[in-house]
C-alpha cells in the first residue's frame, strides 16, 4: 500500500505514454535502454543528491475511467532519509527508523519499520530518481518541446515486470535546470495519475518533528504498530 502510495504521488510514478519510437522488441531489457535518457537522468540525480533538503508543492491529478478528474494539491520535504509527504487523505512520515502512514479519513496510522532496501516495499521520493538504476525498468528520451519558454525533455519508462500495476510512466525535465516538472503514471486499469510540480525550495533545515507523525494530529486514531524490533 505504501509502496503504491509512493508511486501514484511522486516520484511513484514513473510509467509512460506509448514509448514513442522504440517497440517493444527492440527494448526488452534495461541494458536496451537510451543513452541520452540516462545521462539526462544522471544529471538529475546528482543535482538533488547534492541538495541538503528539498521542499515542493504540488497538485495530484487522477484520472480515472468514466470518472471526472480530481485533482490534489500535496507536499514534500525531504531531509536525507527523513521526508514527509502530505495529501488531503493522507500523510507519509519518515524518520529513517520508522515511517508513518496516516490514514486521515479512517482516522487510523499505520507505523513499520524503515528499511533501506529496494526490495522491502518501501520507496523514498528520492528513491524514485534512481529508479533508472534498476533492471526492471527500460526507458528512452521521447521528445523534446518548448512550454512556457523552457525546453522541455520527456523521459518515458516502461517496467519489464508482466505483473507491474502500471504499464508506463513519463518523468519530464526542464533542460536548462535539470528540475523535474511532471511525473505522469500510467496504470493497466486506464487510470492516469499526474504529479506536476509548482514550488520548490531547496537547503531548508527542519526540525527533527516534522519527519515523526504527532498523537495530537488525531488523538482517537486507531494505532497499528506493525513494527518488528
Amino acid at each position: 500500500m505504501l509502496k503504491s502510495m509512493l508511486f501514484t504521488t511522486c516520484l511513484g510514478l514513473f510509467a509512460a505514454a506509448a514509448l514513442a519510437q522504440p517497440t517493444t522488441n527492440q527494448y526488452s531489457k534495461a541494458g536496451d535502454s537510451d543513452p541520452a535518457a540516462k545521462a539526462i537522468l544522471e544529471k538529475v540525480k546528482v543535482k538533488y543528491e547534492a541538495y541538503k533538503s528539498v521542499e515542493a508543492a504540488f497538485t495530484l491529478s487522477i484520472e480515472l475511467p468514466n470518472q471526472p478528474v480530481e485533482e490534489q494539491p500535496g507536499k514534500l520535504i525531504q531531509q536525507g532519509v527523513q521526508y514527509r509527504l502530505e495529501l488531503p487523505s493522507q500523510h507519509l512520515l519518515c524518520d529513517g527508523k520508522s515511517i508513518w502512514l496516516y490514514l486521515k479519513n479512517n482516522k487510523e496510522v499505520q507505523i513499520n519499520n524503515f528499511e533501506e532496501d529496494e526490495d522491502s516495499g518501501f520507496l523514498s521520493p528520492m528513491d524514485l530518481l534512481r529508479i533508472y538504476e534498476r533492471e526492471d525498468f527500460v526507458y528512452v528520451l521521447s521528445n523534446e518541446y518548448a512550454e512556457g519558454g523552457k525546453i522541455v525533455q520527456d523521459i518515458e519508462f516502461k517496467p519489464l515486470d508482466a505483473a507491474s500495476e502500471y504499464s508506463k510512466m513519463r518523468l519530464s525535465v526542464e533542460k536548462g535546470t535539470s528540475q523535474i516538472m511532471r511525473i505522469k503514471a500510467f496504470a493497466k486499469d486506464g487510470s492516469r495519475y499526474t504529479l506536476s510540480v509548482s514550488t520548490f525550495k531547496s537547503n531548508a533545515t527542519y526540525p527533527a518533528s516534522t519527519f515523526v507523525w504527532n498523537k495530537a494530529d488525531c488523538p482517537d486514531c486507531y494505532l497499528e504498530d506493525l513494527r518488528i524490533d
